[in-house]
């Protein structure tokens, strides 16, 4: 019997009222008992029943893993000594600054530093360990320094909600001048003359509804609407271009986008649109060179890349640069004066091309068979060196200047583990793995040098699956602490990430879906088959679509895994879908269907919804996490699962639930503090797996 088993016994886990509630959509009528765990007064969070049951299954947790508590703090100190204790960025040069962030010892916040190119005294512009004193939650967001460099913009968030407060640091005098704007999000982008700041607005669902325009010097109640989107759908968006010359106000959904633009020394011009909406229509355009850079879908699913003049950017003037291909998905382009950098990825594996204005090319080449690469901070109009990162699963993060002029990759940075790491040590694998329908799924793994296949090793298996977000086969130092232990670690790419393009995203949403459920399950039967893994001795986790993906498969093939830990996970997804008063609900259903109007969406989320097709059968041990001022997967969501789960399955293994009351989507804050939440994962795996104790 495992630790936990044994502490659960002598405990009582939480029961949840069931109170009567009916919901009826399309003929079709449900009963939801658990509903009454969101809060009526949500987004506040107050409701003293709500409340009380959250803090019961924080008390369960903290019961249940106490025997655990020696291996959790073990864990985290590996976790943590692999850290570099005083570690700092690679400085980034700016309109005549070279800006840098720096963690001092042990620090659990940065603080940042700029430092005059021609030389001179440096500065701290923010100091984070003092703005985050006394917060549970602090994060700082945007930073962006004035085109002068007299002024910093900033954003921080002390709730983890997600709403922002936007303030101005006049660098000079070191004051914070005396306004501040809350309710935004995303990155505030300065004109020419550094006199006008356009930020985000949020409306009352967290969605970024306005684009507003601040005259420094003026009160707030006079900003300027710059645009307004109705559709409940569209998110706004404001951006400067590479060049700096250009300001773009967007508005998107998962399908579709629209941009307007202004010049950067005529903030208050009328905006010129480049193209209207069409539903299934996306571009991203920047400035570079004279001209406008589009990255669009128009013609072909894994995008081309056009060239059109300012003065007539409409599609008609576009000129194809870079053709769309069935094996190259590209990505994101950054164009400078007099070369085009394109981050692009090619039969599943990513590349960074170099583009000429004579139309001759290069690519950088990379030292692993299987890697995550794509351009960094690159600011210069017309660098002599371009800004890549890169990492792989064996090799720690890398950040490298590629020389123009050499051709060659100079290193400015390798992340360091300061307790020591041997990438000879492990082994990495790119496999593929065929699915029920015939089509092979990528799965990268990495286990230690004497794992051996049929040895009946324990797996942890990771997945995502959903919006387009592919899971890179990047480095990850808290992983060391399970292979380590025997465990091997492996990455399903499954359908509805982008990783072999973008008919790869379109293969796992809306109706095809449950395709992403069963690419997770066939890649863990084919493991199994090839010896990687054993059943019932895989671990598996996920991460907010990612949780929806663990509540699926663990109602799918319960018998697979060992244990799952859902964290923020999407598991009530069908009420959700239902409700369009929820911040992320209307502009999630064209990634989901909209189940309100479309019966057929309504019978399919209804068929997967991992709250709605719990069964009384055996389930393996189940972690769920939560945070309570979550925006995007609220806090009811796991709460629901959990109560639904003790109170349907017919087993007797634990279920947990942890819920963060001072934090969001991202559970904690501080650098070190999200260090224990995974060494409780992990020790959750471990005592699931016998290798406790």
């Amino acid at each position: 019997m495992s630790l936990m088993a044994k502490a659960a016994a002598g405990l009582a886990a939480p029961v949840a009222a069931r109170h009567q509630h009916r919901v009826e959509h399309h003929g079709i009528a449900f009963d939801d008992p658990y509903a009454w765990i969101r809060d009526p007064n949500y987004p506040t969070v107050n409701d003293p029943a709500v409340l009380a049951h959250v803090g019961a299954e924080n008390d369960y947790f903290q019961g249940v893993t106490a025997p655990l508590r020696p291996l959790i703090g073990k864990l985290f100190e590996e976790m943590k000594a692999r850290y570099k204790m005083d570690d700092a960025s690679v400085p980034v040069e700016r309109d005549g600054w070279l800006y840098q962030w720096r963690y001092e010892d042990g620090a659990e916040y940065r603080r940042w530093y700029r430092t005059p190119v021609a030389g001179g005294a440096e500065m701290l512009i923010l100091d984070e360990p003092a703005m985050a004193a006394g917060k549970e939650f602090f994060k700082l967001d945007a930073v962006e320094p004035s085109p002068d460099g007299r002024l910093l913009a900033y954003t921080t968030d002390d709730s983890g909600g997600e709403r922002f407060t936007l303030r101005v640091k006049d660098l000079a005098s070191g004051e914070v001048l005396p306004f501040e704007i809350g309710e935004t999000i995303g990155s505030p982008v300065w004109s020419a003359d550094g006199a006008v700041l356009f930020y985000n607005v949020l409306n009352a669902e967290w969605r970024p509804h306005q684009i507003r325009a601040h005259v420094l010097g003026t009160p707030v109640e006079q900003d300027r609407l710059i645009y307004q989107e109705s559709d409940p759908g569209f998110r706004v968006g404001v951006g400067k271009s590479q060049s700096g010359k250009i300001i773009f106000f967007s508005t998107e959904d998962h399908v579709t986008s629209e941009v307007r633009f202004v010049p950067a020394a005529e903030p208050f011009a009328e905006p010129m649109l480049i193209a209207p909406r069409r539903t299934g229509l996306q571009y991203h355009v920047d400035h570079g060179g004279g001209a406008f850079y589009i990255r669009t879908n128009d013609t072909h699913k894994n995008f081309r890349v056009v060239k059109a003049p300012v003065e007539t950017p409409a599609p008609e003037h576009w000129v194809e640069v870079i053709a769309g291909g069935d094996s190259r998905y590209l990505r994101h382009i950054i164009p400078f004066e007099t070369l085009l950098a394109v981050q692009e990825r090619v039969d599943g594996l990513d590349q960074i091309r170099l583009r000429a204005a004579d139309g001759s090319e290069r690519r950088v080449a990379f030292p692993d068979a299987a890697y995550q690469a794509g351009l960094g901070a690159n600011p210069a109009v017309s660098p002599s060196r371009i800004r890549i990162e890169y990492s792989a699963m064996a090799r720690p993060a890398t950040t490298y200047d590629y020389d123009l002029a050499t051709g060659t990759l100079v290193t400015l940075k390798v992340q360091e583990v300061p307790s020591g790491f041997d990438p000879e040590n492990y082994v990495t694998e790119r496999l593929l793995a065929p699915a029920r329908d015939g089509v092979r799924v990528p799965v990268s793994i990495v286990y230690p040098k004497d794992w051996r296949r049929h040895e009946g090793r324990p797996l942890h298996l990771y997945g995502y699956g959903a919006y387009g977000f592919g899971m890179p086969p990047a480095f990850a130092p808290n992983r060391f602490s399970i292979l380590d232990r025997g465990f091997a670690y492996a990455i399903a790419h499954i359908r509805g990430g982008d990783e072999l393009g973008y008919g790869w995203y379109e293969g796992g949403k809306l109706e095809k879906r449950t395709n992403t459920f069963n690419d997770f399950v066939d890649v863990a039967r084919f493991l199994i088959e090839e010896g990687y893994a054993e059943a019932g001795k895989i671990a598996i986790s996920g991460r907010s679509a990612g949780g929806e993906l663990m509540g699926a498969v663990a109602n799918d093939a319960p018998e697979l895994w060992a244990a799952v830990a859902a964290h923020v996970p999407f598991v009530d997804a069908l009420n959700t879908m239902l409700d369009s008063s929820l911040p992320l609900t209307p502009p999630e259903w064209p990634e989901w269907g909209n189940p309100i109007e479309d019966k057929a969406a309504f019978e399919l989320i209804r068929s997967y919804s991992p709250y709605d097709n719990i069964a009384a059968k055996a389930y393996p041990p189940i972690l769920a996490t939560a945070g309570l001022n979550d925006p995007r997967v609220t806090y009811w969501e796991p709460a629901k699962w959990v109560a639904k789960l003790r109170a349907t399955k017919t087993d007797g293994n634990v279920v947990l639930m942890k819920t963060n009351m001072g934090a969001g989507h991202g559970g904690k804050s501080g650098r070190f503090d999200r260090l224990w939440e995974a060494a409780e994962e992990y020790a959750f795996f471990l005592d699931a797996c016998g290798l406790a104790e």
